[in-house]
């Protein structure tokens, strides 16, 4: 099927979905056409809404050594989903050795990035890269066939200017909407038909990453079922009300661009094992995965050196602008984020685990299954050198938007873009040096003792 009928068909199958959806329990998933749909849950906030069902994420897509670009409109030049991505693959995956540039650009549309990845992008070789565009793509009204078109034409000319150049790809969606944008004069619609449309642009994203044999990131889907039922979960009241899309409606706080970085990683095809440390206090032994050495074990008591760090999210549970709190709204810590204490045949009924200055208790049960110490410990030893490593990632980014922005955009690049390139990377270069070095291995103590009933 040629571009343009597959595309035809692929409007008609939303426009049609929209339209039985509409007609239909919202609970049950539509089957129309080639197509499986999402699960809708049973609330009159997902009336209208029936989803194609998205791709799962595949195999890991990394290699080691890989250079990864994250693209995307002001949503990323927030540099949050991208952050947590870099200080992610930095300090819970160092083996793999990837590097990481991130290209934010406000009110970018697909056919901004188009017209300047050649050369604020492609000029560094990357390997990988995600994107995530589609909220400026919505032009903020509803959604329209042309529109639909337009977008689809550009986001799979990306895919291939990308595949020309032999980078892997991650097509992620848009975000879902707050609020309809303050700032837009040219919006029309209600909040509805916004979200109606980002959902159809999402769908189209699916076409995009399935025809061109590349990976998809669902963040619509995820993000606005977290955004009806966040609040309710998160004690929200009008004088602290939980925005996933964040106070405008549009730019997420912490919690959304926890989503958003899920989806990515999860898409990156990483698996999530951090470390799993197995003691036996019965035969006085103990062992760790790859990245964590045993210095030393005695009487319930490890000495443990880890070169693998758990992503340390700490904050009120209940604020939608802490990263702890946006791991409530998607399994993170249980696809992403296991660092697991094990104990074998434990021989009594209940244990308290100190690790460090912090102890709790569990019993046998959950001490043999495993016990998530980067959840069950959001205060823990690697949090000192786990915000040493994401302050400077922070920095790097911020650097890497005035580099693009300023100086490509800006007379000096105008001048002699070549001239620009090397002057900046000379500044960029420590940056990205001190993200490496202020990735050192972590000593730290666990101690099982048995808890007399």
């Amino acid at each position: 099927m040629n571009l343009q009928l597959r595309f035809a068909a692929l409007i008609f199958l939303v426009a049609a979905r929209l339209s039985v959806a509409q007609s239909q329990p919202v609970q049950t998933p539509v089957k129309l056409g080639p197509y499986e749909y999402e699960v809708v849950p049973d609330d009159s906030a997902f009336a209208g809404f029936n989803p194609r069902l998205g791709p799962k994420p595949g195999p890991l897509l990394l290699e080691q050594g890989d250079r990864l670009a994250i693209c995307g409109d002001s949503i990323t030049e927030q540099k949050m989903y991208s952050r947590i991505i870099e200080t992610y693959l930095t300090a819970c995956v160092p083996e793999l050795k990837v590097t990481v540039r991130q290209y934010g650009w406000s009110g970018e549309k697909t056919d901004g990035f188009l017209g300047r990845m050649q050369q604020d992008c492609l000029t560094f070789d990357p390997t990988v890269a995600t994107l995530a565009y589609g909220m400026n793509d919505s032009r903020y009204r509803p959604f329209d066939v042309t529109n639909g078109h337009w977008y689809e034409d550009h986001y799979r000319s990306i895919v291939r200017l990308f595949k020309e150049h032999d980078v892997r790809v991650v097509v992620g969606s848009p975000g879902c909407a707050g609020k309809i944008a303050s700032w837009v004069k040219s919006k029309s619609g209600t909040l509805r038909e916004h979200n109606l449309h980002l959902c159809a642009l999402r769908d189209i994203a699916i076409e995009v990453a399935e025809s061109e044999g590349v990976r998809f990131a669902d963040i619509f889907w995820p993000m606005y079922q977290a955004q009806v039922f966040a609040p309710g979960q998160h004690s929200a009241t009008e004088e602290t009300p939980y925005l996933v899309a964040g106070t405008d409606g549009i730019h997420p706080g912490w919690a959304g661009h926890v989503i958003m970085a899920w989806s990515m990683l999860r898409s990156l095809g990483l698996d999530g094992d951090i470390a799993t440390i197995t003691v036996d206090l019965k035969a006085g032994t103990a062992s760790a995965s790859d990245g964590h050495v045993i210095d030393q074990f005695q009487d319930g008591t490890l000495s443990v050196i880890s070169s693998k760090y758990p992503f340390c999210a700490r904050g009120d549970m209940n604020d939608f602008n802490t990263v702890r709190s946006g791991m409530t709204l998607v399994p993170f810590a249980e696809e992403l984020n296991r660092f697991l204490l094990k104990l074998n045949e434990p021989a009594d009924s209940r244990y308290r685990v100190s690790w460090g200055k912090w102890s709790a208790e569990f019993d046998a049960e959950e001490m043999e299954r495993g016990i998530n110490l980067a959840v069950e410990f959001p205060e823990n030893p690697f949090c000192e050198a786990f915000d040493r490593v994401d302050a400077a990632v922070a920095e790097k980014q911020a650097y890497e938007t005035t580099q693009v922005k300023k100086v490509f955009h800006g007379q000096e690049g105008r001048s002699n873009f070549l001239a620009a390139v090397e002057r900046t990377e000379r500044e960029r270069k420590p940056l990205a040096d001190a993200i490496s070095q202020a990735m050192q291995p972590v000593r730290h103590s666990l101690q099982i003792q048995a808890i007399q009933q």
